[in-house]
């Protein structure tokens, strides 16, 4: 067995015995044992009572974290004329059309968000098996497909988080860094939580948010109560 460096045994000791805190508990805590050599993000995993390979208890859907992710997003856009003029103007890292669904079927894709008007949906398609497992697919559902292409970009850019129910059921996504104020990770915590609350399916049955875990990049979750997590 590996022998636990002293910055990991410290941090175990510090979660130790202890689960279901309030999500103002748990921030302090991982922001405590947080040290790594660089600026760590806070993430989420909850664990919904879903079966997202049945339609009607598929989970999916977009928010904006009212402080932010403080990670630099990069935007591509499929569009062509004045959409693309107005995309470049909105900030977005990539601009294209065809040449660009060339330089993705490429295996080069240098972006986190992909985002396309309408009319070019019968070419981004041809890009299914390549976007799809990178979670990049275009979708209408979270304003990935749209004519406002300044409006998606403006949200991309600005801290809006896309979040899908895994095969398990699990909905994971970093929403903000550690060097933020205590305050302002609960918030996005909170808005987070709440925007998953919100998508719940129709299909879903009994619990919904069975429970909910904090954690830093590097270091061990821990378990937060679903009431606090939940209140607003």
């Amino acid at each position: 067995m590996a022998k636990l460096g002293k910055r990991t045994r410290a941090a175990r000791e510090a979660f130790a015995g202890k689960e279901d805190l309030s999500v103002a508990e748990a921030v302090a805590l991982i922001k405590s044992t947080a040290n790594a050599k660089f600026d760590e993000t806070l993430e989420i995993a909850m664990n919904l009572g879903v079966d997202p390979r049945h339609a009607d208890q598929m989970v999916r859907g977009v928010v904006g974290l009212p402080n932010g992710t403080g990670k630099t997003v990069r935007v591509a856009v499929f569009a062509r004329g004045p959409k693309a003029d107005e995309a470049k103007a909105a900030g977005a890292d990539i601009v294209g059309a065809e040449d660009l669904m060339e330089t993705v079927q490429g295996g080069t894709i240098e972006f986190d968000r992909c985002i396309a008007t309408p009319d070019m949906m019968p070419i981004v398609g041809r890009l299914g098996k390549v976007l799809g497992p990178r979670n990049l697919m275009p979708n209408p559902k979270v304003g990935t497909v749209t004519m406002d292409v300044k409006q998606a970009v403006e949200d991309a850019k600005g801290g809006q988080v896309q979040f899908k129910a895994e095969k398990a059921g699990v909905v994971h996504a970093g929403i903000g860094k550690v060097s933020f104020d205590d305050a302002k990770l609960v918030e996005n915590v909170k808005a987070f939580v709440d925007a998953v609350a919100k998508a719940k399916p129709t299909g879903a049955k009994g619990t919904y948010m069975k429970k909910i875990a904090l954690s830093s990049t590097m270091g061990p979750g821990v378990s937060v109560s679903v009431d606090d997590a939940a209140s607003q």
